[in-house]
Parts: C-alpha cells; structure tokens; sequence
C-alpha cells in the first residue's frame, strides 16, 4: 500500500510501525486478548491515517509536472537578469519535467514584477529573479512599497554576483578631457550640475550607486532615469548621458571597442576579468556596492517544494556550460541553501537601509 511512498522521510516511520503492531502478538492471558487486539488495531488505524496524511501531505509539496513554471524577470528584456533567467530555464525544464518560462515585467525599479509574485500562489510555479534592488534597496526609497521585502517571499538560492563599473561615453570623456576619477571628480566640481549620469530606473542599482558616489565625492551630478538597464546604455552610447554605473558584462564589449571609458568597478575588489580598471574605491574611500540576484517564491512555500527547487536550481547552476556563459556576463554562479540565501537577504536590507540613510539618498 505504502510503497510509492516508502523512501519519504515521514511515511516511511508510520509504515514500519503499522508492520510492527501487525505482527505483534498481544502477550495476554486469553480473558483479555479481545480488549488487546482491539487496542493494537486502534494503533494501527491512527498509524495508518497519519501515514497517508503524511504521504498527501508530500505529494502536494511537490511540483505538478502537467503545469509550467514561470520566472519573473522585472526588468526588461536584454539585460543580466534576463540572460540568466533564460539560461536557467533551458537547464530547469528536463531536471523539474515541466515547461519553465520567462516573463518580463518591469516597472517601478523592479517592483511590478516582484509584487506580482509576492501575490502569487505559494505553490512554486510562479517565481521572481529578484535583486539588490528589488529586496534590499526599493524598500528603503519607495514610500509606498506594493510588498514587504522580508515577509512576502520565501527566498529558494542565489544565482550571482555581478559588478558594475562606472563609464563615460568616449567623446565626451575626450572632449572634456577626463581620463579617469579624479579627473572626473575634479571637472563635476568645478561644473556643478553641467554633468549627468543614465540608469536602468528610479531605485536600481546603478542608481543607488550614483548617489552613493555623489554623496562620497561631493559633487552635483544629475540623474537621467530610463525604464531599463539596455535602454540607458543605448542613452548613453548616443551621446544622451555622459555617465553610467553600468553591468561590467553589458559594458564590456563598448569598453573593449572604445566607444566607453571604465573608470571604476563598484566593488571592493577589482574584477578578475578586467583586471586593469581600477575600484572606485581607490579614489572615494567607502565606495563600495556590489550587485546580486536570485531566485525567491512567494511567502509560505513548502519547505519541499523549496528545497525542490534549490536543488533544481543548483544543478543548473553548477554546470560547466551555464559557467561558461555566466563569465560572458563577468558573473560567477553563486548557489547557496534557502537558509543562507535567507540570511544574506537579510543582512543586505539592514545594510543598505543604513548606507541610504547616512548618504540620504532619495528617489527624484
């Protein structure tokens, strides 16, 4: 009867007591073997009841094969998140058995699409490819968030870390003459507002980090928000904005061709794949950010549908192929457990909440 079931981890106890107590013979003088076995009988249907509520319970923990999973991207088409989404549910669909699907919803520096799957079933179907931005940084500078960034979601896995790096169009770097931070810092002191700086939104990432570099360096520059991190490239690359805090995977191939200058990467670090462009650091003490993604369900997932899916999501992610494609985008593939993940989520949301209220950072 039990099985199918015998390998799960809360049956398996349930079924050898029922064999026990099935094979038991009640040690009894013959005037009370009746009450006896009707006792063990007892037993063994509440034992019985438990186990199949137990197997129930995991069946429907599970993942129905016959509908698709979908990860939210919030953010639009062409940029890192989106890349490794896609990445991802090529490795996911033969590992869950189930069609797994991309679907873009940006808006609001991230918060249409997490919203949208905060709202969702807690069933593991529906996910978001979550950020810096969405869990750790929105928070702070939406008055009006549509989601609690700790309580709405259950976090599952990080998928990466990626640093950006501050660039400047290349004729206009040319123009001004500015050819690196300091020269940069210099010039915006000595022309306060005449210089600007594009990001992929209101609350992203690169914008946090112009504010941040503002704050540090003492200097005026504006802010030229767009609805995505590829259409503020494009802004850039016109000769629309002259700064950017930019994906170093998206800006790697301008850079190598020059029509960017790198300044700077964002993190405390260099970056092991440009090695010559300095941190931002060197020059501002204190500026550091680094940007990350991940996978989060909705609140009150199942812990065995979340732990399905980490594992899930940690194969694909541990694959040489999906390395090889995530270094094109100057990121590492960086699993860690749903408890770990859950954490790190934490830590970066009290940090950041710090860091935007010392440097007072608010949405334009």
């Amino acid at each position: 009867m039990f099985s199918g079931y015998s390998r799960d981890p809360f049956v398996r106890p349930a079924f050898f007591f029922i064999r026990r107590c099935a094979l038991q013979r009640p040690r009894s003088d013959t005037r009370n073997i009746t009450k006896e076995t009707l006792n063990v009988r007892s037993f063994i249907k509440i034992a019985a009841a438990f186990a199949v509520a137990a197997a129930t319970l995991t069946a429907q923990a599970q993942l129905a094969p016959q509908k698709p999973v979908t990860i939210v991207v919030p953010y639009p088409a062409g940029g890192p998140l989106d890349n490794a989404a896609h990445i991802l549910a090529e490795k996911l669909r033969p590992l869950l058995k189930t069609e797994v699907l991309v679907d873009n919803r940006p808006g609001s520096g991230g918060n249409v699409g997490a919203a949208l799957v905060a709202k969702a079933p807690a069933d593991g179907h529906t996910l978001v490819m979550g950020a810096v931005a969405t869990h750790a940084i929105n928070p702070w500078l939406y008055p009006n968030m549509p989601y609690d960034a700790l309580k709405d979601f259950t976090p599952i896995t990080l998928v990466a870390r990626v640093p950006n790096v501050l660039v400047m169009n290349a004729e206009t770097a040319k123009r001004l003459n500015i050819k690196d931070t300091k020269d940069l810092i210099a010039y915006a002191r000595k022309n306060p507002g005449r210089l600007n700086y594009a990001s992929g939104g209101n609350g992203s990432a690169g914008h946090l980090a112009g504010e941040l570099f503002k704050s540090l360096a003492k200097i005026s520059i504006v802010h030229l928000p767009s609805s995505g991190s590829a259409q503020a490239q494009a802004g850039l690359l016109s000769g629309q904005a002259d700064l950017m805090f930019d994906n170093l995977a998206s800006a790697s191939a301008n850079i190598k061709s020059g029509k960017l200058v790198a300044f700077g990467v964002t993190t405390i670090n260099r970056s092991s794949s440009f090695t010559e462009i300095p941190t931002i650091n060197d020059v501002v003490p204190g500026f550091h950010i680094s940007t990350w993604f991940g996978i989060f369900g909705p609140a009150n997932l199942p812990k065995a549908t979340t732990d399905q899916l980490q594992k899930a999501f940690a194969a694909a992610l541990n694959t040489p192929d999906t390395a090889e494609k995530f270094a094109r985008m100057s990121a590492t593939p960086s699993p860690m457990t749903s408890a770990d993940f859950a954490y790190m989520v934490m830590k970066e949301h009290a940090d950041y909440g710090r860091l935007i209220k010392v440097a007072k950072i608010k949405l334009d």
